[in-house]
């Protein structure tokens, strides 16, 4: 059903291509070629960060695209690049059981988020809104962000030259330019500083010469000892924010072209866990809906799913080329200091944002402390041993901001406070073209 507007939006609605609309092969083409290059810069930091092959990445971030356009019936446009949330848990449980458990949190937390989805398509959206009000929500978004602060100093003080000066391209094209341009500002620092590091001698080019042009990716099977599986438990928070992701997307693309695509939200959610489990089982990076892309939509005002079924088939086809893989792996770890520097970032303020946006009342104690806590325990990490497992700083924090919010709710309605839920009114209208380049 469409949604009620203005009468300025119902004239520009007519300048909108809408999903299920076609433009001509050579205009489809190049908005697809655009949501490739919109979706990359962040997509292969992903591999890059973890140690995966970036090849592999690319190719189910290509096929999870399709198979999400398949199971939501071409009416939701969206591309699914690499998930910034599973950084922490995949480095954590490589270095703790190898890349094998990594991919095996990969795939649960791909099978749960589809489990939900399931949920969302029999009994609506609200739940999630009463189990993750903004406070939440907010707060597990930007404890993913935070608690990734210490990865991103690391590798700055690696290059601190070379780091500064790709930042410095990020902040100057973000404020210099507008539109598509400014929404390429990652891309435009990675690649600025990885040539600046060429100049100099630092990339190493020993796989880039030995690669081969055309090849197929490398794949890797998920694998995990019965007494590891307690360590699986670090991915089970990152669901949240995959839900927050992508119920975000639906609403998010439903107010650019006018229409309540809420009935759509479960099978999104399916769609993209489907497409996460597919990537896990073949080594490949977890996905999730893109921002970049939404800003890519929004700037073109095209909507078309022809566009990302072109861009989904041109990842494919340059995941099939070793060669590009091998430079993509080769990012100087200054290149990588800079780019997260503002990245992790910006993960972090954009659940300051949820909580600006939805009016958050942080004079309520309950708001406070599940927030205050959940961010405390998650940027200093703190660590619970139980036996052989080690739990980390996201998984606590998300457990605490749970606990807290829902514990303090419950005895604020037992004392006869005020009983109206947090932010469960819909916020005031924003415009997603006004996204930072990170929010998804």
């Amino acid at each position: 059903m469409p949604l009620p507007w203005t009468a300025r939006e119902e004239r520009g609605i007519h300048d909108l291509v809408l999903p299920e609309q076609r433009l001509s092969w050579p205009r489809t083409i190049g908005i697809g070629m655009q949501h490739v290059v919109a979706m990359f810069g962040a997509t292969f930091l992903v591999p890059t960060l973890t140690d995966f092959p970036p090849s592999t990445t690319m190719l189910f971030s290509g096929l999870g695209t399709i198979l999400f356009l398949l199971v939501t019936g071409n009416r939701l446009p969206s591309y699914l690049g690499s998930s910034f949330a599973f950084i922490a848990p995949v480095v954590a449980a490589s270095t703790a059981g190898g890349p094998g458990l990594a991919l095996a949190g990969v795939v649960l937390t791909g099978a749960l988020l589809a489990l939900v989805g399931l949920v969302v398509q029999v009994a609506g959206t609200r739940w999630l809104s009463v189990l993750m009000p903004p406070v939440v929500s907010g707060t597990i978004v930007a404890l993913i962000g935070f608690n990734l602060a210490p990865a991103a100093r690391d590798a700055f003080l690696e290059a601190p030259g070379i780091a500064t000066l790709t930042l410095g391209v990020i902040v100057v094209v973000t404020v210099l330019f507008r539109g598509i341009v400014a929404r390429l500002s990652i891309l435009l620092g990675v690649v600025v500083g990885y040539v600046a590091s060429a100049l100099v001698g630092v990339v190493d080019w020993s796989d880039v010469d030995e690669a081969a042009w055309v090849g197929l990716p490398t794949f890797q099977t998920p694998s995990i000892d019965l007494a590891q599986w307690p360590l699986l438990l670090m991915f089970v928070p990152i669901v949240l924010p995959l839900i927050a992701e992508n119920v975000g997307h639906v609403r998010g693309v439903g107010q650019l072209i006018h229409r309540d695509l809420d009935p759509v939200a479960g099978r999104a959610l399916i769609a993209d866990g489907a497409a996460t489990v597919l990537a896990g089982l073949f080594g490949g990076s977890a996905t999730t809906t893109y921002g970049e892309n939404i800003g890519v939509m929004s700037a073109t005002r095209v909507f078309s799913t022809a566009a990302y079924w072109i861009a989904a088939i041109t990842a494919i086809l340059l995941s099939l080329s070793p060669k590009v893989g091998a430079i993509i792996a080769a990012t100087p770890d200054g290149v990588i200091g800079g780019v997260t520097t503002a990245l992790y970032g910006l993960i972090g303020i954009i659940g300051v944002r949820i909580w600006i946006e939805h009016r958050v009342d942080f004079s309520r104690p309950r708001n406070q402390f599940s927030a205050g806590v959940g961010l405390i325990v998650a940027i200093a990490d703190f660590t619970l041993n139980a036996g052989s497992v080690t739990l980390g700083g996201i998984l606590l924090g998300t457990v605490a901001t749970l606990v807290i919010y829902h514990l303090m709710s419950g005895l604020e309605r037992l004392r006869g406070g005020d009983e109206i839920a947090d932010g469960l009114q819909p916020p005031p209208a924003t415009s997603v073209s006004d996204a930072s380049p990170r929010e998804r």
